[in-house]
Order: structure tokens, then sequence, then C-alpha cells
């Protein structure tokens, strides 16, 4: 088994975990102080990360380029944007629609990445992306209530608007993380990842930290105050960032995050087995179509 997926599994499962402890941060923070801890309280344990690789494994740091930063820069700022657009879904009436069209991520990575990078996807890949974004929509209906059909005619409203642009801008993020970490040109991939990751980060923490400076005065210290939750957000998100920015150093960004839709796999597994939740006879052939796309993306 190649090392990028597991690696991406593990992003996934940590990424389930991450969410989870923000749902609970955000009944004290809000969603601005759930979502600042994310970057925040990661930078440190990222930077940590690279300083040990440097160290005690004796990995090089790279020397930024423009490239480099042109493209860490602009993978953080479009993963913020799309952040708040998939935060400002909840506001809307129909936000589920919008939920599971901003899952189009892998298939618009797909299309970014040979725009920007020239990576290409072999017809079993795609077909892959396709099958386990067909389980995405299909969960993402059942949970809203919806027969497929209306689902797909919503695609015209502006909630699957909205939803369409967060997943582009998810997918635009990735292939600028995996072009920033791949124009250090240095050999390995623990480090150029390690390192992209810190340096996104620190991008992401200070942009967002002038934002509520300038919007939410006191939310900042809001968040310090909370350091022990915001702390476990950080240490999840880190370990989640580190295993996303790792993966695609290694491989195509559209099939790693094709992988990671694993992470709903997980969360259909707790709420069946941990909280006896019911599931319908949809989101069970949603999680069977996720399962098989993914398998059918690694045979590929």
């Amino acid at each position: 088994m190649e090392l990028w997926i597991p690696i991406s599994v593990g992003a996934a499962f940590f990424q389930n975990l991450r969410s989870a402890l923000q749902k609970h941060l955000k009944a004290r923070l809000g969603t601005s102080g759930a979502t600042f801890s994310r970057f925040l309280l990661a930078l440190p344990f990222a930077a940590l990360y690279a300083f040990v690789l440097h160290v005690g494994f004796g990995r090089p740091l790279p020397a930024p380029n423009p490239v480099f930063l042109a493209c860490a820069a602009a993978g953080g700022l479009t993963q913020i944007a799309a952040t708040a657009l998939l935060i400002h879904l909840f506001s809307l009436r129909n936000f589920a629609v919008g939920t599971a069209y901003s899952k189009t991520e892998p298939a618009q990575t797909a299309v970014f990445g040979l725009v920007i990078l020239g990576d290409t996807v072999s017809p079993a890949g795609a077909a892959g992306i396709l099958v386990s974004l067909s389980g995405v929509v299909l969960i993402s209906a059942a949970r809203a209530g919806l027969a497929l059909g209306p689902a797909l005619r919503a695609l015209a409203g502006r909630p699957a608007s909205i939803g369409m642009a967060s997943g582009a801008g998810f997918g635009i993020s990735a292939v600028c993380f995996r072009a920033a970490a791949l124009s250090l040109g240095q050999e390995g991939f623990l480090m150029p990842a390690a390192f992209t990751l810190a340096t996104a980060l620190l991008i992401q923490t200070a942009v967002m930290a002038l934002w509520l400076r300038w919007r939410e005065p006191g939310r900042i210290s809001e968040v310090v105050a909370e350091w022990r939750l915001t702390g476990l957000v950080g240490l999840s998100g880190a370990i989640t960032s580190v295993g996303w920015f790792t993966a695609m150093t290694l491989q195509n960004a559209a099939y790693v995050r094709a992988v990671g839709q694993v992470e709903l796999v997980f969360t259909f597994l707790a709420s069946t087995l941990f909280f006896r939740e019911k599931s319908s006879g949809r989101e069970v052939l949603g999680i069977a179509a996720i399962v098989a796309g993914i398998l059918l993306l690694l045979l590929a």
C-alpha cells in the first residue's frame, strides 16, 4: 500500500475529531472564535513539528522562493474564504443542500490540479471520485430529508451556488498547498510538507487576527482564555493538517481529498455503533458508494 493512503485516512479521522471539538467550542466562542482557534493553536504544533524534523532528524530547512510564498498565501486565503462560505451556509434555510454541494471538492480539485499543476487523473480514478461523490450527495440529501430529485433541482438555488463556491475554494487551496510544497524542490516529503503547513498557518493566523481585531474586538482574548479546549482543537487540527499536507506532497491532491471522504464513514460508524442512531437506506447506500469509489480510485 502506498504511504499516502494510510496518511489520508488518518487525516480524515483526526479531521472528524477536530470538527467535533470545534462544534463544542462554537457554543462558547461563536463561529469566528472556533474557526480562529483552528489556526492560532495549530501554529505552535506545526512549528514544533518542523523544528523537530530540522534539529532532531537533520532535515534542512527549505529556502522560500516567490512561487512558494505566492502559492502558500493563495492556499491559505482561499481556505479561509471557503471556510467562511461553508459557515455562511448554516444561516440559510436550505443549508444542507449547499453543504452537500460543497463536497464536490475532490472533483473540483481534479480540475484545478490539471489547470494549475498539470496533474492528470486516470479514467478509473475519475470514476472513483464521481462514485464517492454520489455517495456524499446521497447521504447529505437523506439527512436533509430531501428526495434525490429535489436535491439535484436545488442546484440552481443560492445555497447550492455557495456550496459549490466553497468546494471550489477548498479545491484551489489544496492544489496551491501542493504546488507550494513541490516548488521548494527539496528531496523527501516530510520537511516540504511541514514547512508549507507552518507558513500557511502563519499567514492564516495573521490575517484572521487582523480581521477579528477590526470586526470583533475581544474575541482573541476569549480564544486564549479557553486555552485548554482550544489547545485540543489546535493539536487535532495540526495532526490533521500534517496528514493532508504530507499526503498532497506525495500524491495528486484530487486523489487525496477523495480518499478523505472516508471521514463520513467514520461519522456513520460512530453514530451507529456508539450512539445507536438508526440510518436510512439511502445513507447506507451512500456509505457503500463512498467506499466503492475509494476502492475504485485505489485500484486505479
